[in-house]
């Protein structure tokens, strides 16, 4: 038989191994709260690619009454992408003020890729089956092409140190959410497919865009939560509700061509600047 007290004493002892186990846990093992929004990010985007899946493609495979872009699970994964974007934007605001783990990187990069990269490359490969006027096989291309834009982007975000406050390429969640945008807009197939692809490059191109901090950062709250609720407005039929999607639409895409120009005149500026200042460091140096 077995001592009940030296039973306890037992329990006891793997309790106290227990917690000190908890406190030697490597720090890279421990989740922050930003970590936690991180994972929020992640959960999201994968809720896009199972709206997508169950509200749109399986309808039009199973030649269901609902085929086409099925408006309620299209804007509810739409809105899911958003959630995603706003879950990006706090946790790292969070990881700042706060804390985040040594893997809380490498989190991000992960969750950023289903959310940004998965979800919307997915959703342009569905909009290529079901759309009237869609060719699977380009639409298929299209897709591989935005999703190895967002890896070559979060790639080089790892590699590439940039000057504080500024992103190298279009980052991916405002990258994500004008190609779902042009998508919505509902244009002809071939310039719907040439524009996503410009989108795909602007992501992995070297053109600069400010980091959504401060003003910037409430800016683009703001904005995804008025999208949230122009989706809201057209998936249930309300009033004017496809003229707000379609306005919403036109101007992220409409961003998305402007802010590279804005960073082109940018740069040449700071080039003419530069080569006027080093004429005139010359013509001071002569006699």
């Amino acid at each position: 038989m077995i001592d009940p007290d030296t039973r306890a004493a037992d329990w006891v002892a793997e309790s106290e191994a227990d917690a000190e186990d908890v406190e030697e846990m490597p720090l890279s093992l421990r989740l922050s709260i930003a970590d936690a929004l991180t994972l929020g990010n992640a959960t999201c985007g994968f809720m896009a690619v199972y709206f997508t899946t169950t509200g749109i493609l399986i309808p039009h495979l199973t030649g269901s009454s609902e085929t086409g872009m099925a408006r309620n699970s299209a804007a509810t994964a739409v809105i899911l992408m958003l959630a995603a974007a706003i879950f990006d934007l706090f946790d790292g605001i969070v990881a700042r003020k706060l804390r985040s783990s040594p893997m809380g990187a490498e989190l991000d990069n992960l969750s950023d890729l289903i959310s940004f990269g998965l979800a919307p490359a997915y959703f342009v490969l569905v909009y290529g089956m079901v759309a009237d006027d869609a060719q699977q096989k380009v639409s298929a291309v299209a897709a591989i092409v935005v999703l190895l834009a967002v890896v070559l982007r979060l790639a080089r975000f790892s590699c590439v140190t940039m000057k504080d406050g500024m992103f190298q390429g279009m980052p991916s969640p405002f990258g994500a959410l004008t190609v779902v945008s042009i998508v919505l807009l509902e244009l002809p197939f071939i310039p719907t497919l040439l524009a996503i692809i410009g989108v795909a490059w602007l992501m992995v191109s070297r053109v600069e865009y400010p980091k959504p901090r401060g003003v910037l950062a409430v800016a683009m709250l703001s904005w995804i939560v008025g999208a949230m609720a122009m989706l809201a407005a057209w998936a249930f039929d309300a009033p004017g509700g496809a003229f707000l999607l379609q306005t919403g639409c036109a101007l992220q895409v409409a961003l998305g061509a402007v802010i590279p120009l804005f960073a082109t005149a940018r740069r040449a500026n700071t080039f003419r600047d530069n080569r006027r200042e080093s004429r005139e460091a010359r013509a001071a140096q002569l006699p």
